[in-house]
């Protein structure tokens, strides 16, 4: 998800999201990436406005994108921000001609259900935040453009080669939806614990590797009066970081595969998710989450791990970003992999990564030409290194940011993960091809961490998820290979 509010929300799809950087020669995210009654789109993107913004084609505006149209952009404005896209705005308008109407907000469903509903929607929509219109159900709705035109033409930093091919890969999957990328998810995004380096080294701790470490810095804390773990408790996607990562490395690539294909022992009957939910909810049961966590959203509970409140927090990389202005000079911010439980299948460095913060753009749009222009010059170096200096991310681009760019410490320490963890990456596709099963998750989590469920009630609610969405006959067509 983008950034701030996001997240969460019950999904926050948000900032699923990202980095990537100069420096990196990123190896490959493994595959991998709101409301219903959106109104009914076609799949073309006719247009009554086709005429006025149909331009004519050359070789480097291979859709036609017309001077002295206009394109209409919105953004979730969230730990991003939105300075990047008035960015690429004010280039879109010198370079071609075109002026856009920009709109950053946090309000994405609210502001957009109704112009969906209308059958006038924006051009082009970062659809991310707390209050994302999901994805999936926006596609069934017909709302969505197929983005295989844009992923198919020339690249403009190298006309011989498709925009396709210039990107991380893997990094498109979690835009797909039955076998059609749909969304654009143009962050590169890794997810995990994070920590103080100033605070680790004033109480000698060491950035731990097992789950028994974890615990052990986690009851020193407590002693301390610092919480161990804190979790943006109103927003449950949280959580999941660090229950789902668990699960990921005991059981290894199979137990994220029997998740996302709708497995009948996704949860019930697999020795992996018992054993990640566990060592989660052993951190509640000793009292070892920071107080009032739970009922904190995202901003106030990573403001109080800001203050040193906590030991650790669980986030994906937007986190830095969301946090300038509440975090202390010398913190020090710090990105580590989920520690291992034993027997785990996966090595330490093994990290979800992959791509978050969606683009699309609506079948319906106005400025269709002008759209598909604007998302291939958002996959240009050029436009992929204003991104990297205005919101201190990576993005889906391979080698895409200028190495003049300098990372903050929290997301420069990403970049050495994704290094630590070459091909050793994975990623869930559950929470992009099934919202109602990911909220149904989610809100299992919520009442684990309160302690009214224990795991294996827990286990048992996101099976019943599990085998719900089985019986949907379209889930036959997503296929986690």
């Amino acid at each position: 998800m983008g950034s701030t509010a996001h997240h969460g929300g019950e999904d926050v799809g948000r900032r699923d999201l990202i980095k990537r950087s100069a420096a990196l020669g990123l190896v490959a995210a493994p595959a991998m990436g709101l409301l219903s009654a959106c109104a009914s789109g076609g799949g073309g993107g006719s247009n009554s406005d086709e005429g006025n913004t149909k331009g004519k084609a050359s070789k480097d505006n291979p859709f036609g994108a017309k001077s002295g149209s206009k394109l209409d952009v919105v953004v979730f404005k969230g730990g991003y921000g939105d300075d990047y896209a008035k960015a690429w705005e004010a280039d879109f308008g010198k370079k071609l001609g075109i002026t856009s109407t920009h709109t950053g907000t946090q309000e994405i469903t609210g502001k957009l259900q109704p112009r969906f509903n209308a059958g006038n929607p924006p051009d082009i929509v970062d659809d991310s935040g707390a209050q994302q219109i999901k994805i999936d159900v926006l596609y069934k709705n017909g709302s969505l453009l197929d983005l295989s035109e844009v992923l198919d033409a020339p690249s403009v930093d190298d006309p011989s080669k498709k925009v396709r091919d210039t990107l991380i890969p893997g990094t498109l999957d979690p835009g797909i939806q039955e076998g059609k990328v749909v969304a654009l998810n143009y962050i590169y995004t890794v997810w995990g614990l994070w920590y103080s380096g100033k605070l680790f080294q004033q109480k000698g701790w060491q950035a731990p590797k097992t789950w028994d470490d974890f615990l052990a810095i986690c009851q020193d804390a407590k002693k301390q009066g610092i919480g161990g773990l804190a979790h943006q408790g109103k927003y449950p996607y949280y959580i999941n970081v660090a229950i789902m990562d668990m699960i990921a490395k005991k059981g290894g690539i199979d137990a994220v595969k029997a998740i996302d294909n709708l497995d009948p022992k996704a949860f019930v009957g697999s020795d992996a998710a018992q054993a990640g939910v566990e060592a989660i909810y052993e951190v509640v049961e000793k009292g070892l989450l920071m107080p009032g966590t739970n009922g904190l959203t995202h901003t106030e509970s990573q403001t109080r791990w800001n203050q040193y409140k906590a030991a650790f927090i669980t986030c994906g990389s937007w986190l830095e970003n969301e946090q300038l202005k509440q975090t202390p000079t010398d913190f020090d911010m710090k990105f580590l992999p989920m520690p291992l439980l034993p027997g785990s299948k996966m090595p330490f460095e093994a990290i979800r990564a992959g791509s978050g913060e969606p683009f699309i753009i609506p079948a319906k749009a106005a400025n269709l030409p002008g759209a598909k222009e604007f998302m291939r010059r958002m996959l240009s170096k050029d436009w992929s290194t204003l991104f990297a200096k205005e919101a201190n991310s990576l993005t889906i681009l391979q080698d895409g940011v200028d190495p003049s760019v300098k990372l903050r410490p929290g997301t420069q320490s990403t970049v050495e993960a994704s290094k630590a963890a070459g091909s050793n990456t994975f990623r869930f596709l559950y929470p992009d091809w099934y919202s109602e099963m990911d909220t149904a998750i989610q809100n299992a989590s919520n009442e684990l961490m309160a302690k009214r469920i224990q795991p294996k009630e827990w286990l048992k609610r996101c099976q019943a998820a599990v085998d719900k969405q089985a019986k949907d006959p379209a889930s036959k067509k997503n296929r986690h290979a």
